[in-house]
């Protein structure tokens, strides 16, 4: 069975989200995502998300591409790898943080992933930024 892996906020969820889930979907059989908690978020974006994590958590859950869902964890950001030992990771087309280190990561614990890059749904419409009340 083929894992997938993905990583995000998923704020205020949309389009773009749900084409990124479909998009790890399709890259194999299983789909686990991983909701960043409300620190990390406020660490990462320098503000709070707009909706709790568990808000956020339920709702990706509730996405059809969705197999299992959980929050990160507020230590080790890289442990949920190495718990889940995926095949492939899925990256949004404009993740960074935590990016800089997950090869190295990935190496340091044995976790032969490959790293993926989504495509970008409609980014002119569907950006959580855009559709916070603070558009930029």
């Amino acid at each position: 069975m083929k894992t997938v892996l993905s990583f995000g906020t998923f704020d205020l969820l949309h389009p773009g989200h749900e084409d990124f889930l479909r998009q790890g979907r399709a890259l194999g059989d299983r789909l686990v995502v991983v909701v960043a908690r409300d620190a990390t978020v406020s660490d990462v974006k320098g503000h709070a998300p707009e909706q709790s994590e568990t808000a956020r958590l339920e709702r990706v859950r509730a996405c059809p591409s969705v197999d299992e869902a959980r929050l990160g964890s507020l230590d080790d950001k890289y442990a949920v790898v190495e718990d889940i030992r995926p095949d492939v990771i899925l990256l949004g087309y404009d993740q960074e943080a935590f990016v800089d280190r997950l090869e190295e990561a990935l190496k340091d614990r044995g976790v032969p992933a490959t790293i993926e890059r989504a495509k970008p749904f409609h980014p002119e419409l569907y950006k959580t930024s855009y559709l916070r009340n603070d558009r930029p």
